[in-house]
């Protein structure tokens, strides 16, 4: 499809080096990097940080969310810990660490509460399958969509463009204060969007609807995440009344309003596949 042959040999290669990663993973310290953004790097063995360095940064992956701190977390007691799914933001083999980015909205969601509270020592479970598959394809023109949680991909696509790639970002955070200096060499304008209740609707929809966009004559991509009734009305919007491809679109809710990650799982799924 996108993927060019060469591409694609060498990405089924390096999956086929990869191992899964499931370790419980130490905490070495922790950054605010806006008022509802946090920070946390993680160490475990030389082994398992060397194979997360060769799987794509900003795929989803799995972090086990131990219920009782005081207890040392135990991957094979299911009961003992909450499954989420997060991005790992980046790898640095000299500090044998990874780091992970939380959204901090309050203690009631468990990872947010977890990352609110985390010190230096403490434990989390890290899951991975092999990944090595590019975020994008090798097109002209991005259409890259979301909210507060997308930032982690959304930053790890706009660090990978190159420079010959034009297009926009629209995100939508809390406030002023959670805009975040994202990098890149493509020609990408960016706009951020301030929503201070994002349990109480989005903006991206409505704003997604105001774009001139590039018609189906040029090679073009839409990375869309964010909230479930954003994705479905953005998704809805691109191929229903644009006609972009479902090749030229890539739209995945990462959460659904009021309801928890594994009670909405199957909901988000069906809406991504509904094509």
């Amino acid at each position: 499809m996108f993927i060019k042959h060469k591409e694609w040999q060498n990405s089924m290669n390096n999956i086929t080096r990869q191992k899964p990663v499931k370790e419980v993973m130490t905490v070495t310290a922790k950054e605010r990097l806006t008022p509802h953004y946090i920070r946390i790097y993680l160490t475990g063995h030389p082994d398992t940080i060397a194979n997360i360095a060769t799987m794509t940064i900003g795929v989803n992956n799995k972090i086990a969310i131990p219920i009782d701190k005081s207890q040392p977390l135990n991957l094979d007691d299911k009961s003992s810990f909450v499954i989420r799914t997060y991005t790992h933001r980046g790898v640095d083999m000299k500090k044998q660490q990874i780091w992970i980015d939380f959204v901090a909205h309050g203690d009631e969601a468990p990872a947010s509460g977890w990352a609110i509270h985390a010190k230096v020592g403490d434990e989390l479970g890290v899951m991975m399958k092999p990944k090595n598959k590019p975020l994008f394809p090798a097109v002209d023109h991005f259409l890259l969509v979301g909210d507060a949680t997308a930032i982690p991909v959304l930053g790890a696509i706009l660090e990978s463009l190159p420079s010959s790639a034009t297009g926009q970002c629209i995100i939508e955070v809390h406030g002023e204060e959670d805009e975040q200096d994202l990098p890149t060499s493509a020609n990408i304008a960016m706009t951020w969007l301030h929503h201070p209740h994002p349990m109480q609707g989005s903006q991206l929809s409505a704003v997604v609807k105001t774009l001139t966009l590039p018609s189906s004559e040029n090679r073009r991509f839409a990375y869309v995440a964010s909230e479930f009734s954003s994705v479905k009305a953005i998704r809805q919007y691109l191929k229903g009344e644009l006609g972009w491809l479902k090749d030229e679109l890539y739209a995945f809710s990462y959460w659904k309003s009021g309801v928890a990650e594994d009670q909405s799982a199957s909901d988000r799924r069906a809406e991504k596949d509904a094509d």
